[in-house]
């Protein structure tokens, strides 16, 4: 089975080179982050021609995620647990026919520091470690997907020091991200490429795509259930080439 993130930065915007990448590299199920489209302008017609079921969650304008699959899916989350009255449409969570759950998520930003949008941001984090905790006390195979805007180590930012207070850098953000993986989660990309300058996401300006001045800010964590049928990962570049790309490239992980 392979299991793909990608943060579109749109779905309506971009919908042809999605649905192009669909058809070439045939993921079984695709974690989608900022799909910015509430649920009924989200393009199902489209989704299903092209061979997949879909869970969305959506929102106007901004954020919004969705799971797709080839195979049928139940919904078993529209946000995560934690907190009643967030609004905001950052996590999908879904099971397979074969008891795999995906869930699927869009970590806030967090900007500006400091401010109520990172500790928004880190009170999200939060909710994520408490909900991991209760997944793995299932003992089912997991993946939580998506866009972390966290960068772990100075080896997954092309400048370390230019972002060193950028609350994607901030320590207080990567401890929780790495709190995350002392659970017992495994970045499944780090499990095959140990290599530094291997980015997922590069900024639209100055020229930053062909510099290659990038970040790796979309994971694939896996639970031990799920790690231990790890077959391979990766980041797949080529989407992120393409006239109108997002600004995000998928990254991918295959389980036996």
């Amino acid at each position: 089975m392979k299991i793909a993130s990608f943060n579109v930065n749109s779905i309506r915007a971009r919908l042809p080179n999605i649905t192009d990448w669909l058809a070439a590299f045939s993921p079984d199920v695709v974690c989608l982050q900022e799909i910015k489209a509430q649920d009924e302008q989200f393009p199902i017609t489209e989704i299903e021609a092209a061979g997949y079921h879909a869970a969305v969650v959506g929102q106007k304008s901004y954020n919004g995620v969705a799971i797709l699959s080839r195979t049928p899916i139940t919904t078993r989350l529209r946000a995560l647990p934690g907190d009643t009255e967030d609004e905001q449409a950052r996590y999908v969570e879904v099971e397979t026919e074969a008891g795999f759950i995906v869930g699927g998520l869009y970590l806030p930003n967090g900007n500006p520091v400091p401010g109520p949008k990172f500790d928004y941001k880190l009170a999200w984090m939060d909710r994520l470690i408490d909900h991991a905790q209760a997944l793995l006390r299932t003992e089912q195979p997991f993946v939580l997907c998506g866009d972390y805007n966290v960068i772990p180590t100075d080896a997954d930012v092309y400048d370390p020091r230019a972002m060193a207070g950028d609350a994607l850098g901030r320590p207080e953000s990567k401890d929780r991200f790495y709190r995350l993986l002392n659970l017992g989660l495994t970045d499944s990309f780090r499990v095959f490429d140990p290599r530094p300058g291997q980015f997922s996401y590069w900024d639209y300006q100055r020229g930053a795509y062909d510099k290659d001045h990038g970040w790796r800010i979309d994971f694939i964590l896996a639970s031990p259930q799920a790690a231990d049928r790890l077959t391979g990962a990766g980041i797949d570049r080529s989407p992120r080439a393409q006239e109108k790309a997002s600004d995000h490239t998928p990254v991918w992980a295959e389980f036996a």
